[in-house]
């Protein structure tokens, strides 16, 4: 049996691998507590659930579409871009995909060739570079810079395309509208094209959040924004996504879609609609802002974890290096001791810290998962 080189040298995403570990021991009857991912523990918006009720109810088929989506969709998606994020889109921009990881493969792969070079910030989403290997690229790794600035962005080598996050995953930075200026400025002077990943757009516990695409001329720098409705709208088993690129980018993701996917089910469109109209779920971000600051309190004594307290995002960005370097280890540990699943620095390019997901569950769950973090780090520090 032959399998291709290109796959057998790559490596299973580092998050969906864990999650799936945690999901093979639950199956076995284990009681774990999984930190590794951002799971909401809310139901989807009873808008959207009333308006895939409908369509199941009153269309007696379930058509299929333009690849890119139906128009109406689309031309919905174009409105919410208008209304929040200040962007004027025309529907042949839009492309509507399962959830915001394929948008991204799709971006990166009519943007690139193999061979080219791409730019991300780390700690980064473990799907830039694992995606970016799929296709022959090569990531460029730098540390993000507390503040961008024209200098920082001075610093950092050529490359041929940038990925960024905002709100970041996982350090919670929201990036200011200067920040983002000198980002596009960087681009001109560069002449490099950009992915922006905005699908923690509505997660801001104070920063406004501002879309790049609104402070430039995006179509003529080259830039494709991906927006999610997984975190957003606890939506993460739905799949729905769209990204907003240049109409020829958007053609070449289309060009490619067609014979993966073609377009995303009827039923998942629907939703995409009704969800992206609904806005900011406020009642949602209330309880997270006080999860977060409910596990920081406990966690603010702990002395061999540093930490910040994020400014969007459903994760913590903890730093164990006092405890050790190597997070993969400690992580292995902890599941194996306590029962608890994080995600290693590691994975995201940064040794010596973790990343744990505080939305999960309920609220026991959550702090009993945090004081079994704790016992494992007091255990392993009192043994060094």
């Amino acid at each position: 049996m032959k399998i291709s080189r290109r796959i057998a040298a790559s490596r299973p995403l580092a998050t969906t691998a864990m999650h799936g570990r945690v999901e093979a021991f639950r199956n076995e009857g284990m009681g774990i507590i999984d930190f590794s991912i951002a799971i909401s523990h809310f139901s989807p918006p009873a808008s959207v659930l009333d308006a895939v009720t409908r369509a199941v109810q009153e269309e007696r088929t379930m058509p299929y579409t333009g690849v890119a989506g139906a128009l109406d969709v689309r031309r919905s998606l174009c409105t919410k871009l208008a209304r929040e994020n200040g962007v004027d889109a025309a529907a042949g921009e839009i492309i509507v995909t399962n959830g915001a990881k394929q948008a991204l493969y799709q971006a990166l792969y009519a943007m690139t060739d193999p061979g080219d070079s791409v730019l991300i910030f780390k700690p980064h989403w473990p799907a830039y570079v694992t995606t970016c290997l799929l296709l022959g690229l090569t990531p460029v790794l730098v540390d993000l810079p507390e503040t961008i600035t024209a200098d920082t962005l001075a610093a950092c080598p050529p490359a041929d395309l940038v990925i960024i996050n905002n709100p970041h995953n996982p350090t919670g930075k929201v990036y200011t509208k200067d920040e983002l200026q000198h980002l596009c400025a960087w681009m001109r002077a560069r002449g490099a094209q950009m992915i922006v990943d905005e699908s923690y757009e509505h997660l801001s516990f104070g920063p406004v959040h501002t879309s790049l695409a609104s402070l430039c001329d995006w179509r003529a720098l080259g830039v494709v924004t991906l927006f999610s409705a997984s975190q957003s709208y606890a939506m993460m088993g739905w799949r729905l996504g769209f990204a907003l690129a240049p109409p020829e980018l958007a053609q070449a993701m289309q060009t490619l879609q067609g014979p993966i996917t073609a377009a995303t089910s009827h039923l998942a469109q629907v939703a995409t609609v009704a969800a992206f109209e609904c806005g900011p779920q406020a009642h949602m971000i209330e309880e997270y802002r006080a999860r977060r600051d409910n596990v920081l309190h406990h966690l603010r004594e702990v002395p061999w974890i540093g930490m910040r307290c994020p400014d969007s995002g459903p994760y913590l960005w903890l730093d164990v290096r006092s405890l050790t370097q190597d997070t993969e280890a400690f992580a292995e540990a902890l599941l194996a001791e306590e029962g608890v699943a994080i995600m290693p620095g590691d994975a995201l390019g940064v040794s010596g810290f973790i990343r744990m997901g505080y939305i999960c569950d309920d609220t026991w769950t959550l702090m009993e998962g945090v004081r079994r973090l704790v016992a494992f780090g007091d255990r392993m520090a009192a043994s060094r």
